[in-house]
């Protein structure tokens, strides 16, 4: 039986970021209790996400967040690095926790 667990943010590490034209990274959480990101696309246009470690690089092949919608994807433990892309621009908000 699975048991469903609501979000837990892990309050004051949040950030707000503008995915454009050219892919950026931002600093995550590392924490392996931080198993999940909540996303949630606060303007009008898609972007996409790629979590990871290292030098990496999100494209418009990888995780997508609809306009105006959020999202909670989980992540390994020790992943800090979370790089976001957006053809037409947005703006996104980003925060690390537990759960779904």
């Amino acid at each position: 039986m699975s048991e469903d667990t609501s979000f837990h943010p892990k309050y004051g590490s949040g950030q707000t970021v503008s995915p454009a034209v050219s892919a950026v990274s931002v600093s995550i959480d590392p924490d392996k209790n931080s198993t999940s990101v909540c996303l949630t696309n606060l303007g009008s246009n898609v972007c996409y996400i790629r979590i990871g470690t290292g030098t990496i690089e999100a494209t418009t092949a990888d995780y997508p967040i609809p306009a105006g919608q959020q999202i909670a994807v989980s992540k390994a433990g020790g992943d800090n690095v979370l790089s976001h892309i957006s053809a037409d621009g947005t703006t996104l908000h980003i925060i690390p926790g537990e759960g779904f």
